[in-house]
């Protein structure tokens, strides 16, 4: 059990960044709010995965949308709140833990806001090790939660359940909807859980690595050292490519930020040019001749290459200087189950087969 104070959200802040792949929501937004919370002197509290009862109530929360409208127009800040009463009021009864939906940046977040908000712990585990865009891509329903009643929020206190719905892509469907209806971004809450659940469904560790590869990255500044390094030291991570962007093509579309962004490398690999393929979060990595570096669920992260700062898809431009880091799955996500959800076929690259990046991810600071 921690505790987590207005340190350890810059660091965390960083580190969701990083392990988004650019979605999960700009890390600043969501660490600004939850540091305000702390200077207030609300007490936000983690626990490990194991030491969940077995009989616990669960709840997932996180924000649903395009990260794009995230930052321009900012939430109330009681959405995932208000999202976790309205489930609440629809059971009849009172959740006893929280998680992460995914340890993607502001999502990262949102537990810990609504931890200050109602005094309730976090989970240290989250339903992806990363960001995904689409709500049957969390490994609680992959490996078999129910994923109704579910509930979300708008900024203007109106809120919306939906029970009864026994399949995952059914639910985005009909949640993707109502949440572009409510102006494109909103405070989501579910799938409810059991302990017993959790702790067969859930990434373990990873707001532990979150933080753990923020700290590397500030130990590594403020010693002068390699930050990216220091990155790929804690996430069993490698470089894959150093360049410049060159063009962004990025468009609102049925609710999500899709786009491609292309670079040319500078150093070693100024004979290359690279094309990220996002759907809010970077799904594939591949050079101008078509060869792939990585593709979903590996993790394609992109960070400014002198500082390792953590760079979302909606505020890539022209001329940011950056380094495409890899970072392999949690196993969780490479098993043909997960694989079927989350792997290149499920968003339509079905040409293109999963080659794991080697290596484990979190290998040097956080869970294998």
């Amino acid at each position: 059990m921690w505790s987590i104070d207005s340190d350890a959200l810059e660091r965390l802040a960083i580190g969701a960044g990083i392990l988004g792949t650019g979605g999960g929501g700009n890390p600043y937004l969501g660490k600004v709010h939850a540091r305000e919370h702390v200077r207030r002197g609300a007490r936000i509290v983690v626990i490990g995965l194991a030491a969940v009862p077995d009989d616990a109530r669960v709840i997932s929360v996180g924000g649903m949308g395009s990260p794009t409208v995230g930052i321009e127009r900012l939430p109330q800040g009681d959405e995932c709140l208000r999202a976790v009463r309205a489930l609440e009021r629809h059971l009849g009864e009172s959740f006893t833990h929280l998680i992460p939906g995914e340890i993607g940046g502001a999502n990262a977040m949102e537990p810990l806001i609504v931890a200050a908000q109602t005094g309730l712990p976090v989970i240290d585990a989250d339903g992806m090790g990363r960001a995904f865009p689409e709500l049957q891509m969390d490994t609680f329903v992959i490996y078999g939660a129910r994923p109704t009643p579910a509930a979300f929020a708008d900024p203007f206190g109106q809120t919306m359940v939906l029970d009864g719905i026994a399949d995952a892509r059914t639910l985005e469907r009909y949640a993707r909807a109502a949440t572009i209806q409510m102006g494109g971004a909103a405070g989501g809450a579910f799938p409810p859980l059991t302990g017993t659940e959790v702790k067969h469904t859930a990434v373990p560790g990873t707001i532990s690595l979150a933080a753990a590869i923020g700290a590397a990255v500030l130990d590594a500044r403020s010693s002068l050292a390699d930050p990216i390094a220091a990155v790929l030291q804690v996430s069993g991570g490698v470089r894959l490519f150093t360049g410049k962007v060159v063009d962004v093509v990025r468009r609102m579309e049925g609710g999500f930020a899709r786009g491609v962004v292309t670079m040319v490398g500078t150093g070693d690999d100024a004979s290359i040019e690279l094309r990220l393929d996002v759907q809010n979060e970077n799904l594939i990595a591949r050079t101008g001749d078509g060869r792939v570096l990585a593709v979903v669920p590996d993790l394609i992260c992109v960070v400014d290459a002198e500082t390792a700062e953590p760079i979302t898809t909606e505020v890539l431009r022209y001329g940011l200087r950056v380094a495409v880091l890899g970072i392999p799955a949690p196993a969780l996500l490479k098993t043909p189950r997960a694989l079927a959800v989350v792997g290149p076929a499920a968003f339509g690259y079905g040409d293109v087969p999963y080659v794991p990046l080697s290596g484990a991810y979190g290998v040097g600071g956080g869970p294998a």
